[in-house]
C-alpha cells in the first residue's frame, strides 16, 4: 500500500506547480541537483575530511581519478573523498576562496561553527540586530549562541542602509572579536571596504585580531553571478552561506575562508591566517558529526551549474525582476523599506501601506497561490507573530522564467489582495471574500502553469 507521505509529496508538487513562490529564501533546484540529493550516497558514513594537499589547480578529471590518503574515521571513502574534493574545489573557484568547508548542514550550523572556531565563551560579536534585519544566529536571545557569546547589535538608517556611524561607534566601544555583516531582511549592498577600515581601527585600539565575517546566505547566488560584490575580495576573512536561496542548490551550508589550508588533525595557533584549519576543526568534530554526503554531492552539482555563463544571466534577471516588482508595488501604494531594493529582496510595511499587519496579508496571498512571509520591520511593535511587514523576493520565480512583464501582473494581484484585506480587517473574515480571492487564484494558477517548476 502506498505510504500517505507520498500522497502529501504529490500534493506539495501540485501546490508548487499551481502557485508562485515569492519567499526570497526559496528556489527551485534542477533535476540533476535533485537526483544527486536522492542518491545512494545517503547510505555512507564519512566523519572527517578528504585529503587537502596538492588539490589547488588540479582538474576535476584528476581529482576524480586520484586516490589519496584521507582524514576519515570509516573505510570505503574513495568515491566520497572525490565528490567532496570536487565540491570544495568548485566552491573555492566560485567565490575566490582559499578553502571551503562544504559539510555544514545549514547556514545556522555554518555560523555557529565559525563562532566556535574563533571565540571563547563571553567574547563579543558585533552584528546587525534582529529588528534591523539581522538573522536569528546573529544574536537573537532565543538561540544557543546568544547564551555563550555576547552579541552587540548595530542598526540601519531611515533609508534602509547599514548605519555605519553606529557600527563604527560600537566597534570602538565593545571590543569585538568578530565583526559580522549579514542579514535576513536587508535590501542594500553593504560597503565592505568601509567595514574593513573600521576593523583596522578597532584592531589598533584593542590590540588583537578581529575576524571579519560575512553571512551572505541570501545573496550568495548574486555574488556568484557577478551582480553583487564579494566580501572575500574586500578584506573579509570568512563568508558563510546557505546553498539554496539564490545559489539554487540543496538545503545546506558552506563556509568559505581565506588563509592557510592544511590537515585539521593538528590544532593550529589561533590566528586569522589559520582560520580555514580552525573552521574545519570547529565543524567536525566541534559542532557536527557525520556529513550528509548525498547533500554534498548535490552542492557540488549546484556549484557546477553556478560556474556556467548562463548563471550570470540568471543572477542579473533576479535583480532586474526584483527592481521591477518593487517599482510597480510602489506605484500601487506599497510602502517599501529602503525605498525599494538593490538585490533580490523586498520588504513592505503593510501597516504604513494599507493599515493592516503582515500576517493577514500572508494568509490572504496563500489563498490565491502567492507565497511570501510576514516579517518584522525595524522598530516593529507587532512581535514575531503579528509583524507589520511582509518579505518577498524573486529567485524562485526567476528560475521558472518569469520576467518583467509578469512582475507587473504580480504587483496588480498583490494590490487586489491588499484591497480585500483592507475590507476583511481580520483573517477570520477573509472567508467572506473567498469568491473574489478564488478569481485571483484562477489567474495565478493559469500563469504559474505556463512556467513549469524544474524537476517536477
Amino acid at each position: 500500500m502506498k505510504d500517505v507521505i507520498f500522497d502529501l509529496i504529490d500534493s506539495e508538487k501540485k501546490r508548487q506547480s499551481e502557485g508562485l513562490e515569492l519567499i526570497p529564501s526559496e528556489n527551485c533546484v534542477s533535476a540533476e541537483v535533485l537526483k544527486a540529493m536522492g542518491s545512494i550516497l545517503t547510505n555512507k558514513y564519512s566523519e572527517g575530511y578528504p585529503h587537502f594537499d596538492g588539490i589547488p589547480g588540479w582538474s576535476e578529471d584528476k581529482i576524480a581519478k586520484e586516490v589519496l590518503p584521507n582524514y576519515r574515521y570509516y573505510g570505503g571513502q574513495t568515491n566520497i573523498d572525490r565528490i567532496e574534493r570536487i565540491a570544495i574545489d568548485r566552491a573555492c573557484r566560485l567565490f575566490h576562496a582559499d578553502h571551503a568547508n562544504v559539510q555544514p548542514h545549514s547556514g545556522a550550523q555554518a555560523n555557529n561553527a565559525v563562532y566556535y572556531a574563533w571565540l571563547e565563551p563571553g567574547d563579543t560579536v558585533l552584528g546587525m540586530s534582529l529588528p534591523a534585519g539581522g538573522h536569528l544566529t546573529h544574536g537573537a536571545p532565543v538561540t544557543l549562541s546568544a547564551h555563550i557569546y555576547n552579541f552587540v547589535g548595530y542598526g540601519v538608517t531611515e533609508e534602509g542602509d547599514i548605519d555605519y556611524d553606529d557600527f563604527e561607534e560600537k566597534a570602538l566601544e565593545c571590543d569585538p572579536k568578530i565583526m559580522l555583516v549579514g542579514y535576513s531582511a536587508f535590501m542594500k549592498i553593504p560597503d565592505f571596504d568601509r567595514v574593513a577600515k573600521i576593523r583596522k581601527a578597532a584592531e589598533k585600539k584593542f590590540g588583537h585580531e578581529i575576524l571579519l565575517m560575512a553571512d551572505m546566505a541570501h545573496v550568495a547566488g548574486l555574488i556568484a553571478g557577478g551582480v553583487h560584490p564579494n566580501p572575500l575580495d574586500h578584506g573579509f576573512d570568512v563568508m558563510t552561506t546557505t546553498t539554496h536561496k539564490t545559489l539554487r542548490g540543496p538545503r545546506g551550508g558552506v563556509i568559505l575562508s581565506k588563509g592557510n589550508v592544511a590537515s585539521p588533525l593538528k590544532k593550529p595557533e589561533k590566528k586569522l591566517e589559520n582560520i580555514p584549519i580552525l573552521i574545519d576543526r570547529a565543524v567536525f568534530p566541534g559542532t557536527q558529526g557525520g556529513p550528509l554526503e548525498h547533500v554534498i554531492a548535490a552542492k557540488a552539482v549546484a556549484f557546477g551549474e553556478d560556474l556556467k555563463p548562463e548563471f550570470k544571466e540568471y543572477a542579473k534577471n533576479i535583480v532586474e525582476n526584483a527592481k521591477t516588482l518593487a517599482e510597480e508595488l510602489k506605484k500601487l501604494g506599497f510602502v517599501l523599506m529602503g525605498g525599494g531594493t538593490e538585490n533580490h529582496l523586498i520588504l513592505a510595511n503593510m501597516v504604513a501601506s494599507f493599515g493592516f499587519d503582515g500576517k493577514i496579508y500572508e494568509r490572504a496571498l496563500d489563498m490565491v497561490g502567492l507565497t511570501l512571509n510576514a516579517n518584522a520591520i525595524a522598530s516593529d511593535k507587532g512581535g514575531a507573530f503579528r509583524p507589520s511587514g511582509v518579505r518577498l523576493g524573486t529567485p524562485a520565480i526567476t528560475t521558472r522564467g518569469l520576467g518583467k512583464k509578469e512582475m507587473i501582473i504580480l504587483a496588480g494581484w498583490m494590490k487586489k489582495v491588499a484591497d480585500i484585506c483592507k475590507k476583511a480587517e481580520t483573517e477570520e473574515n477573509l472567508e467572506k471574500y473567498s469568491k473574489e480571492l478564488e478569481e485571483i487564484h484562477k489567474e495565478v494558477k493559469e500563469l504559474a502553469l505556463r512556467f513549469p517548476v524544474p524537476a517536477i
